[in-house]
């Protein structure tokens, strides 16, 4: 009879360590956020260059490029803008800004995630 305690100790344990990678599979299929994505220094890195007034998380002083604002009117035809991010090499061959797209350092899915975002500014 003194076997069970130990019984119920070894499957409890044995269920805990099955069931800890199923969390951590979940919690790695997170899908990040457009904003994620641009504050993420090894894809949109948008902070690299670009200032974000009124977002508490964009904390730089970049001004590379023009700052995130007003995104609506200055491109009023939302395509235009990730067309802008998609190859920025299209609208002025000497832009600095990395064509994230055309180079694959966004996918489609993750592109349109950050023009969602930027779009919103």
């Amino acid at each position: 009879m003194r076997k069970a305690p130990a019984l119920l100790l070894a499957a409890s344990i044995v269920g805990m360590l099955m069931t800890a990678p199923v969390f951590a599979a979940e919690e790695q299929k997170k899908e990040p956020t457009g904003q994620e994505l641009a504050f993420n220094n090894t894809k949109g890195n948008c902070l690299a260059c670009h200032a974000i007034p009124g977002d508490p998380k964009a904390i730089t002083i970049a001004n590379i490029g023009p700052p995130l604002i007003a995104m609506k009117a200055r491109f009023p035809d939302k395509n235009k803008l990730r067309e802008q991010v998609w190859d920025p090499t299209k609208m002025n061959a000497n832009s600095a800004m990395p064509p994230f797209g055309k180079h694959k350092i966004l996918s489609e899915q993750e592109l349109d995630k950050v023009v969602d975002y930027v779009y919103g500014l």
